[in-house]
């Protein structure tokens, strides 16, 4: 197993880590941070979210500059991310700041594309992340990252932009979604 899928494997072993700090109050009290009160827990889960979300970057980032991606890899890195972010979202479910159907229709199709990639692995095909896919992905970090910590620096002047980038990252999955669905139609099709 190289470095690469180390750090992704990583970012796996974190999810429980950051589920804990997410769930369990531990008494901390409160912190003011960037014009907003939250719980010292939602920070340190806020912490150890953007450290596992930056993973996902670096792991990447070190698989091409020393050409060591693998299949296992390409499979493995994507799985890692729906994991970290389906948790995410579940908990932000759980705390009241992400609406329930959103979080749905955002897991469904993260399903959807890993069931898709496990027909086309299947028939000797791995496919890696596109564009769009990436775009999804940064605007649902983003999304998180913000509705975790309260929405941090924006609260003070009224914009809601956790939410908004919620409903970017929403736009996204959907696009995306489809856009692979339709990229593969004919494998999908023969696979039936």
């Amino acid at each position: 197993m190289n470095l690469p899928n180390k750090i992704t494997l990583s970012r796996v072993f974190m999810i429980p880590i950051f589920i804990l700090f997410l769930t369990v109050d531990f008494g901390w009290g409160m912190i003011q941070l960037g014009g907003v009160e939250m719980p010292i827990e939602h920070l340190v889960g806020a912490i150890i979210f953007i450290i596992a979300s930056t993973t996902d970057w670096l792991d990447g980032y070190l698989a091409r500059k020393n050409n060591l991606v693998t299949n296992m890899g390409k499979f493995l890195d994507p799985l890692a991310d729906k994991l970290l972010v389906s948790a995410a979202f579940i908990l932000l479910v759980e705390l009241g700041t992400a609406p329930a159907w959103i979080v749905i229709i955002i897991i469904s199709r993260e399903f959807a594309v890993t069931g898709l990639r496990l027909i086309l692995a299947g028939g000797g095909e791995v496919v890696a992340a596109n564009q769009l896919g990436k775009i999804k992905t940064v605007a649902q970090i983003l999304a998180i990252t913000f509705l975790l910590l309260h929405n941090i620096f924006f609260e003070a002047i009224g914009i809601p932009f956790g939410t908004i980038m919620l409903y970017i990252a929403l736009v996204f999955t959907i696009w995306s979604g489809v856009d692979y669905f339709i990229k593969n139609r004919k494998i999908l099709v023969e696979s039936m």
